[in-house]
């Protein structure tokens, strides 16, 4: 599945390979502007369909082939940047958030639009929640709300005061994990409605840049991992059996330099593999890793891409594993090169997820 055998010169032809020096699959007809969000359809669907957001103010659809080919479906604008996507559960619908302070619902089969949530600022994070007894989109946003929409109704099932604004958020039911400005962390509880189970301060002394929630051995959400803007993971479960199953650790660091001075990057996002529960990390040095959390331990580094590593994502059943490379803004407009590719890149990736075997 996904295999490798038809790697060969597949995508070499148009790209230098200092811009994928894995060498990747590339998914073709990128996006025109950094890219903000990726999401690959649920496992309900049976093709693999990929989904990213761009501060090009479009939403793009790909087909992902076994052999790695990407195919363009299909393609959404919006009012201003995109800063979220999400699938419904049933992989009909896509949601798109950004910068127009509306969310909007894509039906794929009808293609057609509608606007489903609206803030008073941008919204940053959108997320579908299946429960047994509602569905509903909640949307997290720089006006420090966070909003839970049926979408067939112009006003929130709910609305929930933040202390500051959002900046990152992840929903695995029946627990959904926000993160805001000032380095707060409020997790909630899904089940019967949404409502706040635990307020911490975040473990992490600098800003908050991405949060993915991790399950344990019985599937169940029981943490998260936390990723600062100084190259920093915070492994945190909501309610630890022992203080020091709570840990941190360094990455998208440089390995130090002749003066002594370490280069210091900003983890741009997380993703949890959903077989493995082992973890990808992507950072503004433009490397990814996996980790083995549980055995603490890094399975595998990337060469550094040309540019940063904005997200990543595995589809459904952890055999791809995708990732996003564009100019984050991290180090200013003087480093913003107009002549750079944005590129998103497909990894076969199930193995080398597997945890370590504890000998």
């Amino acid at each position: 599945m996904f295999n490798q055998s038809s790697l060969g010169g597949f995508g070499a032809t148009s790209t230098p390979s200092s811009a994928n020096p894995m060498k990747d699959f590339e998914v073709v007809q990128p996006p025109d502007d950094s890219i903000s969000s990726l999401a690959f359809s649920p496992a309900t669907l049976p093709q693999n369909f990929l989904i990213a957001g761009s501060w090009d103010n479009n939403v793009r659809c790909w087909e992902i082939e076994q052999n790695g080919s990407s195919v363009p479906k299909s393609m959404q604008s919006c009012g201003g940047p995109v800063l979220d996507v999400a699938w419904s559960d049933d992989g009909t619908k896509v949601f798109m958030a950004g910068c127009d302070k509306q969310a909007k619902m894509w039906d794929l089969a009808s293609n057609q639009v509608v606007q489903v949530a609206l803030h008073d600022a941008p919204i940053k994070t959108c997320h579908w929640i299946k429960a047994p007894n509602y569905s509903c989109l909640m949307t997290g946003s720089w006006d420090k709300t966070l909003k839970f929409w049926d979408t067939r109704s112009p006003n929130p099932m709910m609305s929930i005061s933040l202390p500051e604004r959002c900046y990152c958020a992840d929903v695995d039911y029946p627990m959904a994990v926000v993160g805001t400005a000032g380095r707060q962390i409020i997790v909630y509880q899904l089940e019967g409605k949404p409502q706040e189970y635990k307020k911490l301060d975040s473990p992490l002394k600098y800003q908050h840049r991405c949060v993915a929630i991790f399950r344990d051995k019985k599937k169940a959400p029981t943490g998260y991992a936390l990723g600062s803007v100084e190259g920093r993971v915070a492994i945190q479960y909501v309610n630890p059996t022992n203080p020091k199953d709570n840990f941190t650790f360094k990455c998208h660091r440089s390995n130090g330099t002749p003066n002594g001075y370490q280069d210091i990057y900003a983890v741009n996002d997380i993703a949890f593999h959903p077989v493995h529960g082992t973890l990808a990390t992507v950072g503004a040095d433009g490397s990814f890793s996996f980790w083995d959390k549980d055995a603490r331990t890094k399975l595998k580094p990337s060469e550094l891409m040309e540019q940063p590593i904005t997200r990543c994502a595995f589809n459904h059943n952890g055999q791809i594993f995708a990732y996003a490379v564009s100019y984050d803004w991290s180090k200013g407009h003087e480093f913003y090169n107009t002549q750079k590719k944005n590129y998103i890149f497909l990894r076969p990736c199930y193995d080398e997820l597997k945890p370590r075997t504890s000998s």
